[in-house]
């Protein structure tokens, strides 16, 4: 079913993102981590785009194994990075002819150290050229596309950058993901500029927990890196060890949750970095029911 169907349904939606596997015991082992978060019922799990290679195909037989022995929707990522159209158009079918009908379409980050993006040979340059040939080629399936709270480092100018997300939209995109926020109000102020552009998609909200130091300093230096405010910073620095910074994070992920509900948001989306016990945590932490939790 498409990811904008299931957010039709009445009810709160969760789903989950992983990244992808690099070797088959750690894909076996993120299969087990898929498994763990399928017993409350989430809306869908995605798993993010492996580069070309092994890892590539890594990520390819672990969706479809998800896809043909579980009963998870599933999500794959798909960038333009450095694939030609017909490229592309072979790992669509790839998913296609193993039943998936959901793709998160992203032009992508330059490779470490890369002067910046490079559009590749015969290949797209906007992540709304890639949504419009999936749905010209492959329009059964549903497309779902990244928003910015914080706005896209590489565009300064937030009134372009809504140009830029709205041209997703008209080229077909049927919903929203969020990158990650901590501060709700960045997420209210994103769908606010959302509506008054004419965007009337779906909008999931997207959450990570901080769980270590190391953690909270990675996500600062992620391409596309996220403001830590500082009264969750004081509250990391003053905790003793991991444990404990994992409680701290797990209670802030928490109530950004509780937040974004009361404000009427229906759609969550954790980035899991491939550890199932801090989000479900978060989950039964909530004391509620996902509308997808099996009866």
């Amino acid at each position: 079913m498409h990811i904008a169907k299931i957010l039709q349904k009445p009810g709160l939606h969760f789903s989950f993102e992983f990244f992808p596997p690099k070797t088959q015991k750690t894909s076996d082992e993120l299969f087990q981590s898929m498994k763990e978060l399928s017993s409350i019922g989430p809306a869908y799990v995605s798993v993010t785009y492996g580069a070309g290679g092994s890892t590539r195909d890594l990520t390819h037989d672990l969706i479809a194994r998800v896809r043909n022995e579980t009963d998870l929707t599933v999500v794959a990522h798909l960038t333009t990075i450095g694939a030609t159209r017909g490229e592309l158009h072979d790992i669509l079918q790839e998913y296609a002819d193993c039943g998936l009908d959901n793709i998160m379409a992203l032009r992508g980050d330059p490779p470490k150290g890369s002067p910046g993006f490079i559009q590749p040979k015969d290949g797209f340059r906007y992540a709304a050229d890639l949504v419009a040939y999936i749905k010209k080629h492959f329009p059964q399936m549903g497309v779902g596309v990244a928003g910015f709270p914080e706005g896209h480092p590489e565009t300064p100018n937030r009134l372009k950058e809504m140009d830029h997300l709205k041209a997703k939209v008209d080229a077909g995109a049927d919903y929203i993901c969020t990158q990650l926020f901590f501060q709700n109000r960045d997420y209210y102020d994103f769908r606010d500029r959302c509506e008054m552009s004419g965007i009337n998609v779906p909008i999931i909200a997207g959450i990570m927990p901080i769980i270590s130091r190391k953690g909270m300093k990675r996500i600062s230096e992620l391409a596309l890196g996220s403001r830590i405010p500082a009264k969750l910073q004081r509250a990391v620095m003053r905790a003793y060890d991991d444990d404990a910074v994992a409680k701290v994070g797990i209670h802030w992920a928490t109530q950004q949750v509780f937040g974004l509900f009361d404000r009427g948001v229906t759609g969550i989306h954790f980035y899991t970095l491939n550890r199932s016990k801090p989000t479900l945590k978060i989950y039964d932490a909530l004391g509620i029911k996902s509308e997808n939790k099996p009866k």
